[in-house]
């Protein structure tokens, strides 16, 4: 009865550290997207082009006014990511937030003092 009980508990424990070993994998992003927000005039669609090295991204953000670097992160499926764009202001950096699902991405980026809404699909090439 006893063997029994430490057999239970230790395939609990290894059912357990295998149920987080699969929660804690970075989501699968590398490639393009078609990027799309609401503009000032109306909606955008982007390039967004990620590679992914394990939980790390790199790539880069194609819009009107030219490409700009993406770096971020991707924890489970959680996504961050910044873009860097050259203005005749100096540099702004914004930070895109979302979550991964089957059906693309979606998350919020910080504009002025809002937080704008985006999506993302993967593209079709």
């Amino acid at each position: 009865m006893k063997r029994n009980s430490i057999l239970l508990v230790s395939i609990c424990a290894i059912a357990m550290m295998f149920a987080g070993i699969a929660a804690a994998q970075a989501a699968k992003v590398a490639g393009s997207w078609d990027m799309s927000m609401q503009g000032r005039n109306g909606a955008v669609t982007n390039t967004l082009t990620l590679q992914q090295d394990g939980n790390k991204l790199t790539g880069t953000l194609k819009t009107q006014r030219g490409d700009s670097p993406v770096t971020g992160t991707v924890d489970g499926n959680n996504i961050t990511f910044s873009v860097t764009r050259t203005t005749p202001n100096g540099d702004v950096t914004q930070t895109y937030t979302g979550t991964v699902a089957a059906d693309g991405i979606s998350g919020t980026v910080k504009m002025g003092q809002n937080d704008v809404p985006w999506t993302a699909k993967k593209s079709a090439m």
